[in-house]
């Protein structure tokens, strides 16, 4: 699979867009996935305002979303592109979802990684990370929405659980979206 091709949509504008009132973009249809992702791609209908991130939505504000949640410095065309095409080639390991608004801007972002254990008969696990939603967008249920479908996917994915940190403040959202607290987060930081 070319991985500069990947979460390119092959749909037109008009197609894109719900033809429910929802001002947010469908999820992009996409080739040459595996026999899993196909499974996923149509099981995810009650997220269709969720989509795979693509290349060019660094022109539509994903930076500057992420830079809400974090330390986020900017970051070059080139090296968006590189990094973009990199997980591209790991594409059923790491997958990052996004919601577009009718106006072409980024409103909400996370990530799931998917990673693989001699454990539980070599199982894998779901690593969910940098969920944000745009602060003028929020109360939009779109948190939600991208926390399903990267548990979704994680599951599709065969992974026996999916797991992700977060603040004191956040953890009734987490709660509403289903997970629960386990254990204590451990961090060590090199910068």
């Amino acid at each position: 699979m070319d991985p500069v091709v990947m979460g390119t949509s092959t749909m037109n504008l008009d197609e894109r867009f719900l033809s429910f009132g929802f001002p947010f973009v469908r999820l992009s249809p996409v080739g040459g996935l595996s026999d899993d992702m196909k499974k996923w791609q149509t099981a995810k209908n009650k997220n269709s305002l969720v989509r795979k991130l693509e290349l060019s939505d660094k022109g539509k504000g994903f930076i500057e979303l992420l830079q809400q949640l974090t330390i986020c410095d900017s970051v070059s065309d080139k090296d968006f592109e590189d990094r973009f095409k990199e997980l591209s080639t790991r594409a059923e390991n790491h997958q990052v979802f996004v919601i577009e608004a009718r106006s072409g801007k980024i409103v909400a972002t996370g990530s799931v990684f998917i990673e693989r254990k001699f454990i539980r008969n070599c199982g894998k696990v779901g690593h969910i990370e940098d969920i944000v939603v745009d602060a003028n967008a929020r109360g939009m249920q779109l948190g939600k929405k991208i926390i399903n479908a990267l548990t979704d996917y994680a599951h599709s994915m065969g992974c026996y659980r999916v797991i992700l940190d977060c603040s004191v403040e956040n953890k009734a959202f987490y709660e509403k979206c289903g997970y629960k607290q386990k254990e204590i987060q451990m961090v060590k930081y090199f910068i």
